[in-house]
């Protein structure tokens, strides 16, 4: 079965990122990383794709704090077309992705938030939920559109508040949840992107 090419695209610490590589290094996902992308020069997830011999490269975000300049923007998505990404997967990506991006991946661009959304969108969701006394939260796995952890959800895993829970701890095992759930739900895109290729007889590697 023809492995999807993905790209990844994050700013911090990378733990999603480890654990879908970890997948593909195992055999448990027929994937294959072309590009992972960071917008902070010394970010872990960078170190993370080098570990693991992936390419990656750094993108500077220019002059807004939230959200990639448009010229910039326009160069990510030559970036991931030139290594030849058909998903883009984001993976702790603090900034909102807009038309470049959005027209040339659409449906086509997953995020995976630490919240059970439409619940508690946005930074710290796991704060919110402690917050709000919530007794139930999780992660999402969604479509990525031009609202903030808004787009259509593909998938979703539980996990119970203890009474006794901290913001740490609760984000930890949130943090397993997503190292298990995001893994699963890319593994559907590669079925399908198989299946796909098998049905057109294959296509030539870009």
């Amino acid at each position: 079965m023809k492995r999807l090419p993905i790209g990844i695209l994050g700013s911090g610490k990378g733990s999603n990122c480890r654990a879908i590589l970890e997948c593909i290094r195992s055999g448990e996902l027929a994937a294959e990383t072309r590009l992972v992308v960071s917008d902070v020069l010394d970010a872990p997830i960078l170190d993370i794709a080098r570990e693991f011999g992936v390419a990656n490269a750094y993108l500077p975000a220019g002059r807004f704090r939230t959200r990639l300049e448009p010229l910039i923007e326009e160069q990510l998505v030559k970036m991931f077309r030139d290594a030849g990404v058909e998903l883009v997967i984001l993976a702790g990506f603090m900034r909102v992705l807009h038309e470049p991006m959005l027209k040339a991946f659409r449906r086509r661009i997953i995020n995976i938030h630490p919240s059970l959304l439409p619940k508690f969108p946005g930074l710290e969701a796991w704060k919110q939920a402690l917050v709000a006394g919530e007794t139930v939260t999780g992660c999402t796995v969604h479509y990525v559109d031009e609202r903030i952890d808004h787009g259509q959800i593909l998938a979703k895993k539980e996990v119970t508040i203890s009474p006794n829970d901290t913001a740490e701890s609760l984000h930890s095992r949130i943090q397993i949840l997503e190292h298990e759930l995001y893994p699963a739900v890319i593994a559907e895109f590669c079925e399908r992107y198989g299946q796909a290729n098998q049905q057109a007889g294959g296509r030539p590697d870009r």
